[in-house]
């Protein structure tokens, strides 16, 4: 349908009620275009992650990002944010002087958005964006880690981070905290919270707590 035919038919429809036939293709027509950005957005990050594992994409707001970037302030080096998405917060840590500023995402459709946004700020030769499963990505150069992910993943991460990490690294997690670890900041409310972890403090206060149950 070319231009001019839009407003006749908009007329056409304009005071016709619609049946329920047609409300059924309404509903058809939007769960078809749902179903599509999933299958291209979000789906292809999935098939190769076990169900436990799987974190849905929800983009970190403009408030989360930069209460991120405050429990970050005064810090340098590697910036690496786990699940990235949209790349965002690793484009935000490249503007702060983060570097190198790097996102893992698993979904490349989400890498593909995050060098766009990059590209669109004239950022694109300072950020970085791996198709990698975070599982599989070691984190012993990593100064400073952001995460944004579902709880069911939190428990295995703190493993993964406490045995890779370095002791001067700082974790920083956004609407949730994790489950077993003190921190050392937070700043924020409700879903708009980030709390920040200090690898060294956390390594003492696990290290106090077995000696204390061999005892």
């Amino acid at each position: 349908m070319d231009d001019d035919g839009v407003p006749e038919a908009a007329s056409a429809l304009e005071g016709r009620r619609l049946g329920v036939w047609g409300l059924l293709q309404i509903a058809g027509c939007s769960g078809l275009a749902a179903y599509s950005v999933w299958a291209l957005v979000l789906m292809p990050g999935f098939r190769k992650v076990p169900l436990k594992l799987q974190v849905p994409y929800m983009p970190a707001s403009a408030r989360q990002v930069e209460n991120v970037m405050t429990l970050l302030k005064g810090r340098a080096g590697k910036m690496a944010d786990l699940g990235s998405g949209d790349g965002r917060i690793v484009l935000e840590a490249a503007r702060r002087g983060f570097h190198p500023a790097v996102g893992y995402e698993l979904n490349p459709w989400l890498v593909r958005l995050s060098y766009f946004y990059a590209w669109r700020s004239g950022y694109l030769r300072r950020v970085t964006y791996l198709r990698e499963d975070l599982w599989k990505v070691r984190l012993h150069d990593c100064n400073s880690v952001s995460i944004f992910l579902a709880p069911s993943v939190l428990t295995l991460l703190e493993n993964k981070m406490l045995a890779e990490l370095p002791n001067d690294a700082r974790v920083v997690t956004g609407r949730f905290p994790l489950p077993t670890w003190v921190p050392s900041d937070l700043i924020g409310e409700g879903i708009d919270r980030a709390w920040a972890y200090d690898i060294r403090t956390v390594r003492q206060a696990v290290t106090s707590k077995e000696q204390g149950t061999e005892v």
